[in-house]
């Protein structure tokens, strides 16, 4: 199956020659990836890699990046956050119909992670609950933003600090 998803990094020691980097990223196996360096520092690697699930084709990407850029430091994962427009353009509804099923079924649709303009959810959670009550969801964006929503779950968590995290724990228990 196809998976397309995209790696934000931020780039440490970069030296600033951009066609190395590329090269280098074309060697390391990422030829499956549209970069983007328009950002100094940054990097965003938007592939479409072939794989026998989304977290393999993932886990493969970031393996074959890191071989060209080994210590930058991936930041994000997409597709994980969105909105009602893109869920609704993941499965082929207007945002206002996709508003109105979230209304309507407001106890079961998942919850928003950020409540306010726009809401957010983690599109996985959305596609989940669509697929579940009978609404066609592409089974390859599916696996990919449920894997990249545990990658981006585990770069938050790299942030806290062991007693923190700890003292969090305690608090939600």
């Amino acid at each position: 199956m196809e998976y397309v998803f995209t790696l934000k990094y931020r780039l440490h020691d970069h030296d600033g020659d951009d066609q190395a980097l590329l090269d280098r990223l074309f060697e390391a196996g990422c030829d499956d990836a549209l970069p983007g360096i328009g950002q100094p520092g940054r990097l965003a690697l938007e592939f479409s890699r072939e794989a026998e699930s989304g977290e393999r084709a993932l886990e493969s990407a970031i393996a074959d990046a890191r071989k060209a850029i080994g210590n930058a430091e991936l930041v994000e994962v997409l597709p994980d956050y969105a909105g009602l427009t893109d869920i609704a353009e993941h499965v082929g509804m207007s945002r206002q119909n996709l508003r109105k099923i979230a209304t309507k079924h407001g106890a079961t649709f998942p919850a928003a992670i950020h409540e306010g303009n726009p809401s957010l959810w983690h599109l996985s959670d959305a596609l989940s609950w669509l697929a579940e009550n009978g609404y066609a969801v592409d089974t390859a964006t599916l696996e990919v933003s449920a894997a990249a929503r545990e990658l981006n779950t585990a770069i938050q968590a790299r942030r806290l600090t062991a007693d923190r995290s700890r003292e969090l724990e305690a608090l939600m228990a």
